[in-house]
């Protein structure tokens, strides 16, 4: 149990490194750009990766592979479209509203959203400990989002594409927990989501500019982003998962704005103000307390995928 809680949080922390990458990129990017480039380079990645491990695993394991059904084919195709469309909506919501709107809304909706749907589909009440730590963590997340200054608004768009992203990241949490229960490998499980949500990027591929690939730099930049916080970091992810409800999970990954902020502050050198200071201790004790929660093994008759 603890070793898939440090999976997650390792997951958490790659994830952090995405927007200190993108600063230390090449000018001329854009997020649109930047996201197809990192979802085509960790597709191929995280397929070149999780496929040979998923079948090494199947050929050891005696017990063999659920029967593909309808139902499982669209789980996987729901968590490659949630992957794929998380970056836009993302952006969405910070250009509309400022980074720190549009990050709290996000990273903060996420966790709420996947207990809640966790909740609806297996009628397991949340626990204390993860109802505590959820509101412990989101409150982190606000006081930071308050101290990132700047423009606060309120644009509707940019609020539903906030609430879309973490929306997203909640389908994949609870989508890929499903797909666990129903005896599905980890490895296959998130291969089918990084390959499919590649596949899907290489149709923005002529509608966005490309030039910043001939910088060194942006071939650094897109091969971290893919391989890191793509392919190992959902790796790890879903694996971690695996013993975990997702709503622990999506709580969990709360830890990618701690890292964010802590690398602005030591790679990127800003400086935090105290309401920032308070915001990374509190958020850092809604981590350890539901890190210290999740020792009890998760329910042992979880949900399934029907079929």
């Amino acid at each position: 149990m603890v070793l898939h809680v440090l999976a997650v949080l390792v997951a958490a922390m790659l994830f952090g490194t995405t927007g200190t990458a993108q600063v230390l990129g090449p000018d001329g990017t854009t997020p649109l750009s930047v996201g197809v480039m990192r979802l085509i380079v960790g597709g191929i990645a995280i397929a070149a990766i999780t496929f040979p491990l998923a079948a090494r695993r199947a050929r050891r394991s005696p017990t063999p592979q659920p029967r593909v059904t309808p139902w499982a084919l669209a789980l996987m195709a729901l968590t490659a479209v949630a992957l794929a469309v998380y970056q836009p909506l993302f952006f969405l919501g910070t250009a509309r509203n400022g980074v720190a709107v549009g990050t709290v809304v996000a990273l903060g909706s996420a966790p709420v959203l996947a207990g809640v749907a966790e909740w609806m589909l297996t009628r397991r009440r949340p626990t204390a400990t993860w109802i505590g730590a959820t509101a412990l963590a989101t409150a982190g997340v606000v006081m930071l989002g308050f101290a990132g200054g700047g423009e606060a608004g309120t644009d509707p768009a940019g609020l539903a594409g906030s609430l879309g992203a973490g929306a997203s990241f909640a389908v994949i949490a609870v989508s890929q927990r499903r797909l666990l229960d129903a005896g599905w490998d980890p490895f296959l499980v998130v291969g089918a989501m990084g390959a499919g949500s590649g596949v899907l990027a290489l149709g923005a591929l002529p509608f966005v500019d490309l030039t910043w690939l001939a910088d060194p730099a942006g071939i650094a930049m897109t091969a971290w982003l893919g391989v890191a916080t793509i392919a190992v970091a959902y790796t790890v992810f879903t694996w971690g998962l695996s013993g975990l409800t997702a709503a622990t999970a999506a709580t969990l990954t709360l830890g990618e704005p701690l890292t964010a902020t802590l690398l602005g502050v030591v790679v990127l050198g800003e400086r935090l103000p105290t309401v920032a200071l308070l915001g990374l201790a509190v958020l850092g004790a809604g981590l350890a307390l539901l890190a210290w929660g999740a020792r009890t093994p998760r329910d042992p008759e979880p949900f399934a995928v029907e079929g």
